[in-house]
């Protein structure tokens, strides 16, 4: 299927800041493109905006001016929506009510011709729900971008029951061909991303109403040992806590009060004090001029590990070996169950237990878990948690040895996963279910929580990375710590690792 022609008329109804974005993207890629809001002047002050905004690429050295003009001569406000009848493409982003929505989709369907693609770039509300009771059904589609719009590469083409299959096509190439990162999704609530990325922010709330650890503590394990580019707690300040609140509790809605999407306590209590993030001047943090970050809880130790033993291949954090022996350490490798032993302490990677349950389980003194970590050459710091009988030597000799590593050693409460483990996990439990539920293709999801929200990596991609076992181990390890159906295991986790699969993708077979 065919990308729309560079010459299609294409419409964008809203003038705010995502649909002036949106008619800029379409105006970069060629399409005439006209821009309607029902506020007399909102489109001719948006592409006034607009221009000022590409004149500053221009000053840049970014964009040639020539460049620049054909892209605003290409853009053309409207004050009646009648002059949008002979768009090929229109593009709705205006408030996010469905009867609003609907109305205008009926509007348009009278006003436009009958090949005319109606798109909605809605972030939350049904493509099915959109185009019911439209007299053509298979012409509506969703369109999500995300903001800024021209700078962001994913966009989410979203098929509602009726929509034809062929419409995703050609929307899906258009998009490819105005320079973004289409993936296809079926219109379920969320989508993709608004979805998949619940846990990232309620695992991080509920770590901190559990006592793990501060914000700031928990922010700097998700950046330094996770690779996030923010953590949960000042992103959800960047974000609002009204905006993110409003859409955890929608999903919590549209999924029938499902308790793996269920809202945040903390969070809800900001949002009635006011405290909504950099847009009040507080949430988490305070904005003001003279307000200080609050400092990382980090410990130290003045022990020197010179020598330690790795006892059979520690999975996921094998890397940690090299690093090790790049640091001087003396390393004598024999077989075992992968653990590291280094004075009187034992170190293991978490499996989702609390480390007091697991040295009782498994026979271990001293132990001392370790967290996740992105890249366990690369990272610049790791959590850690240890059982109530770990001895202060021992946890002063497996500090010590993490320090040798170059790793800034942060502890946290003693608590099921840690903090980025945990997080990872219920992020690729939320896309196994996903991809089980037809929503989308395994590849699509990690593509759009990667160009859509910046993670370091594709859930999916993490967990086979991590492997499907220990991945489906940790989730195991937190429904019965906690025994709640938050903490399920997705069947299709279950299934590929009752199959000996070692990638999601080999779900996708018949």
């Amino acid at each position: 299927m065919n990308a729309l022609d560079s010459n299609a008329q294409v419409a964008v109804i809203g003038a705010g800041a995502m649909g002036a974005g949106i008619a800029q993207v379409a105006a970069q890629a060629g399409h005439p493109v006209k821009l309607y809001d029902n506020r007399p002047g909102a489109a001719a002050q948006a592409i006034a905006g607009i221009d000022r905004q590409l004149g500053r690429l221009v000053e840049k050295g970014k964009l040639q001016t020539e460049a620049r003009e054909a892209i605003v001569a290409r853009l053309e406000p409207v004050e009646a929506i009648e002059a949008l009848a002979d768009a090929r493409l229109v593009i709705e982003a205006i408030v996010e009510n469905l009867q609003v929505k609907q109305d205008l989709l009926r509007q348009l369907e009278n006003l436009c011709a009958a090949d005319c693609i109606l798109a909605s770039n809605t972030s939350s509300l049904s493509i099915t729900s959109l185009a019911a009771g439209l007299q053509r059904p298979q012409q509506v589609i969703g369109m999500h971008f995300f903001n800024p719009a021209p700078l962001m590469a994913l966009v989410e083409i979203v098929s509602g029951l009726a929509t034809a299959p062929s419409l995703a096509d050609t929307l899906y190439e258009t998009a490819k061909a105005w320079g973004k990162k289409p993936v296809h999704a079926r219109s379920t609530p969320g989508f993709i991303v608004n979805r998949v990325a619940r846990p990232f922010y309620a695992e991080s709330l509920r770590l901190l109403q559990e006592g793990a650890a501060d914000c700031a503590t928990l922010d700097a394990l998700l950046r330094d040992a996770g690779g996030f580019r923010m953590g949960a707690f000042e992103l959800t300040d960047l974000i609002g806590h009204d905006v993110n609140y409003a859409v955890t509790c929608s999903v919590f809605e549209a999924f029938y009060g499902d308790f793996r999407f269920q809202p945040s306590l903390v969070q809800k209590e900001l949002v009635d004090a006011g405290r909504l993030g950099r847009k009040s001047g507080q949430g988490f943090y305070r904005y003001s001029d003279d307000a200080e970050r609050p400092a990382v809880a980090e410990m130290h130790s003045q022990t020197h590990a010179g020598a330690c033993v790795i006892e059979g291949h520690l999975g996921v954090m094998q890397p940690l070996v090299q690093r090790l022996r790049d640091s001087g350490v003396t390393i004598t490798e024999r077989a075992g169950s992968g653990l590291i032993r280094v004075g009187d302490a034992t170190l293991a990677l978490s499996d989702g237990r609390l480390a007091s349950q697991r040295a009782v389980e498994d026979g271990l003194r001293n132990l001392v878990l370790l967290d996740l970590a992105l890249d366990y050459q690369s990272a610049s710091r790791i959590a850690i948690s240890w059982s109530a009988d770990t001895a202060p030597d021992a946890r002063d000799q497996a500090v010590a040895l993490l320090q040798q590593a170059g790793l800034r050693v942060t502890a946290v409460a003693d608590l099921p996963g840690l903090v980025v483990l945990r997080t990872v996990v219920m992020l690729a439990n939320e896309a196994a279910d996903a991809v089980l539920q037809g929503v989308a293709s395994a590849a699509d999801i990690d593509l759009a929580m990667c160009a859509g929200v910046n993670y370091p990596r594709g859930p999916l991609v993490w967990a086979e990375q991590i492997g499907i076992g220990h991945s489906l181990r940790v989730l195991d390890h937190l429904q019965r710590s906690y025994g709640e159906s938050r903490y399920r295991p997705s069947l299709l986790l279950r299934r590929l690792h009752a199959e000996g699969a070692a990638t999601v993708t080999e779900s996708a077979k018949p």
